[in-house]
């Protein structure tokens, strides 16, 4: 290209490596909580992780909103109009705040009922410590809520120093707090929902301050939310941020909905395939890293470029990204794999329960280290450029069509013989749901490709 270029490669580092030691400590903390409550037992350890795939489609409904806002914010940043960014700022954080709230009081008011209804006829003692993690962590949602909100505007600026400072704060109060009251206090699983509120609370109240009192970055003018107090709705921004928010958090409640659905079916593999999964996702949060970091600098520069008219230049950078995301699952995979069942075996479960999040943990590693990028990490520059609507409907037809329909099959046919052909025990069955995961991935990333290339996100105008 020969434009002056709106990121030079120190830019894009400043942006990238903080984005990596948010997303290694948000990793860290999902970590420290498995093997903690893996302490109190297997039932624990199955009833929080059942209860966290609801939590976590409940995060993606605000991480979804919050990208819209990002993504208008970036854009709006990247055109020089940063009154219009402040608006948006604060018009994201009056949306995102009521829904999180009458989520909260909805999951109040249903949450026993919900959780047999989701899981069906599981152990009562791991429906109970369902239960007892749910009422606790619904309280945590607003905290939840504002955290992601004001996280995603620091990062539309540049600035993800400060997301990354803040999820340091989460995980020494979350992880502190764990350590205290299951390990001092001998609670069950109430020790680790009680430190997710507190912490949560406390990083919206610091990022909202870091917002309110805001100082520029790197040479620009920081976004501010001065005078939010004084609450008026525009509802011409709100609809510029639903517009991405809306297919966004349509796609991911979809996506995690269709998780749920085959967490339930992993259910009836009965409780060391729940505890397996629980491990191996959190050992798959790891393999993705560079690339769920990459995703989120995505929104960011190609947003900017494209607030700026210069598609030509969110198409180079879409690709750089891209590259940088591929060198990085490798570099970490390669040896992280070497020494997989290693790290599985810290959790302290059966011997089969250990093998079993074993296999997972290969099975995503491996093909996250070839289709993963273009499969999550691409989508996200469609996303940032006005193209949500595309992603949205594509994501939600390979979850379903393809990841749930596959993942029954493969239930009806005991992944086609192959449980009783290497004599697995009736526990390994559940690996078909991570097969039918890696045959979406290929689906999607062949329809996303077609539509980068296509060219058509281009001319997508949003501001």
């Amino acid at each position: 290209m020969s434009e002056k270029k709106l990121f030079s490669n120190h830019d894009l580092w400043l942006l990238i490596w903080p984005l990596l030691v948010e997303q290694l400590l948000q990793i860290t903390l999902g970590m420290a909580d498995i093997v903690m409550v893996a302490s109190l037992g297997e039932a624990s350890v199955s009833g929080v992780s059942l209860v966290d795939s609801i939590n976590v489609l409940l995060t993606q409904i605000f991480a979804a909103l919050a990208t819209g806002g990002a993504v208008v914010c970036s854009q709006y940043i990247g055109s020089g109009k940063y009154d219009m960014a402040d608006k948006t700022a604060k018009q994201l954080l009056y949306t995102i705040t009521a829904v999180s709230v009458f989520i909260m009081i909805a999951g109040l008011a249903f949450y026993k009922p919900l959780l047999r209804i989701i899981f069906g006829n599981i152990e009562e003692d791991v429906i109970d410590a369902s239960r007892k993690y749910f009422l606790i962590t619904l309280f945590a949602l607003p905290g939840i809520a504002i955290y992601n909100a004001a996280a995603a505007l620091f990062r539309a600026q540049g600035n993800s120093k400060v997301s990354m400072l803040i999820a340091l704060l989460v995980n020494i109060l979350n992880i502190g707090g764990n350590a205290l009251l299951v390990y001092g206090f001998k609670f069950g699983v109430e020790g680790v929902a009680i430190p997710t509120l507190i912490s949560r609370t406390v990083a919206a109240v610091v990022l909202l301050l870091c917002l309110y009192f805001s100082k520029d970055y790197n040479g620009r003018r920081a976004v501010s939310i001065k005078g939010i107090r004084h609450v008026e709705v525009e509802w011409h921004l709100v609809k510029k941020i639903l517009k991405i928010g809306v297919p966004n958090g349509l796609e991911n409640s979809t996506f995690q909905i269709g998780k749920i659905l085959v967490l339930s079916l992993i259910a009836t593999y009965g409780t060391n395939a729940i505890a397996a999964n629980a491990a191996g996702n959190t050992l798959a949060s790891f393999e993705v890293l560079p690339g769920s970091s990459i995703s989120l600098a995505l929104l960011t520069v190609v947003g900017q470029c494209m607030g700026a008219a210069k598609p030509e230049q969110a198409s180079y950078y879409t690709k750089k990204l891209l590259s940088f995301a591929y060198i990085g699952m490798w570099v970490l995979n390669i040896p992280l794999l070497l020494f997989s069942y290693k790290i599985i075996s810290w959790y302290g479960m059966s011997e089969e329960t250990t093998r079993l999040a074993w296999y997972m943990t290969l099975t995503h590693g491996l093909c996250g280290m070839l289709i993963w990028p273009i499969s999550f990490t691409l989508p996200n520059a469609l996303r940032a450029s006005n193209d949500a609507a595309f992603t949205m409907i594509i994501s939600m037809l390979s979850m379903w069509l393809v990841r749930v329909g596959v993942s029954y099959v493969f239930k009806w046919t005991d992944i086609f013989g192959l449980v009783e052909k290497f004599n697995w025990p009736s526990s390994f069955g559940s690996l078909g749901v991570w097969f039918a995961m890696i045959i979406d991935w290929v689906v999607r990333s062949s329809f996303f490709i077609a539509r980068f290339a296509g060219g058509k996100w281009k001319t997508r105008a949003l501001i």
